[in-house]
């Protein structure tokens, strides 16, 4: 659905959308087309040392991976046992303990957007020895551009430590020295203090910005895990302050507090399988695998045979005289919706 941006409970924070942003402050030094609009088809720029220049504020183009590093649930098979067990029981407990519901560091996946699209700018500062990210949902990054190595026995942190270097015109940043207590994704998979994150930054043109990401934890990964998104330059507004107010909670937190999940015949789950769609066009897509019911990649939890939760989502099914599903009712904070079956 195209209103749910979020995989996670998160806290209900103070913060507005990119197209919402300052919107009457020009971006000054940026090239533009003769009507006055960025340019963002121009050359890329280059610093005096002949390297692209990646200064600037940026965001993903979309945050397919923001919530869940997995868009398809067979491909969870890339974690290991261990690991999986640890995430579904994050799932089951609604992610209470995120560190983003505990107003704590994002950690390695921040860089795909915080919290959705209402804060994912980042602004990139670059000169020859460093590169400094600022994150508009707090924190940053300092890439030291200096040859030093990675350290081999890093104190843990929430962002690592990072090197960087020129692989023709792509900026590479090998991470490592993560804690533990961060989470790979909004979702819920962890990992190990042994991650390793190796990045990609290609910018195109002016305003475009080819990323991927890989990470490698064999603690946690049965192989390594690589991802890719556009990036987009973000002319013409700014980032604004943020402010997490721990001790908040959200709808999820509040109605689930006291709801128990039970476990569901999979031929009743295989009756809720397929598509459902909202007058106004929003769609639920909704899978069986392992004998667990999920909407898209995120897996539901049982609170009855007909009524299940996700960290930002209560949905009941409804049946006709003939036992045959044929729509839910989508039960949010913004109000009650029903999708009928496709």
């Amino acid at each position: 659905m195209t209103r749910r941006w979020l995989a996670l409970p998160v806290l209900l924070l103070s913060s507005l959308p990119i197209g919402a942003q300052w919107l009457d402050l020009p971006t000054p030094g940026i090239p533009r087309t003769a009507d006055g609009k960025p340019n963002l088809a121009a050359p890329l720029p280059r610093m005096a040392n002949g390297k692209p220049d990646l200064s600037g504020l940026w965001y993903p183009n979309g945050n397919l991976y923001s919530g869940n590093l997995i868009q398809d649930p067979k491909d969870e098979a890339i974690f290991r046992p261990e690991a999986e067990a640890t995430y579904l029981k994050r799932v089951a407990d609604y992610s209470r303990e995120s560190p983003h519901s505990r107003c704590l560091p994002e950690g390695p996946h921040q860089i795909f957007g915080t919290g959705g699209p209402d804060h994912s700018l980042y602004r990139i500062m670059q000169s020859p020895g460093m590169i400094a990210i600022m994150f508009e949902g707090g924190g940053f990054r300092q890439v030291f551009m200096d040859g030093r190595a990675l350290p081999k026995d890093p104190s843990p942190t929430w962002n690592g430590y990072s090197i960087g270097h020129w692989d023709g015109d792509t900026l590479v940043v090998e991470t490592n020295g993560f804690n533990d207590i961060s989470w790979l994704d909004e979702a819920g998979h962890p990992h190990s203090e042994d991650l390793r994150i190796t990045e990609r930054f290609q910018r195109v043109d002016f305003g475009h910005m080819k990323f991927e990401i890989t990470f490698d934890d064999p603690k946690v990964l049965v192989k390594p895990l690589t991802r890719a998104i556009d990036v987009n330059y973000a002319a013409d507004t700014e980032m604004l302050e943020y402010i997490c107010n721990e001790g908040e909670r959200d709808f999820v937190h509040y109605q689930s507090q006291t709801k128990a999940t039970i476990n569901v015949n999979p031929e009743i789950l295989a009756k809720y399988v397929g598509t459902y769609q909202s007058r106004d066009g929003n769609k639920m897509t909704f899978t069986l695998n392992g004998g667990r019911l999920y909407m898209g990649s995120f897996p539901m939890s049982a609170i009855s045979e007909t009524v299940f939760e996700s960290a930002d989502s209560n949905v009941e099914f409804f049946s006709g005289p003939d036992g045959k599903v044929t729509h839910l009712i989508d039960r949010a904070v913004e109000g009650d919706e029903r999708l009928d079956r496709k």
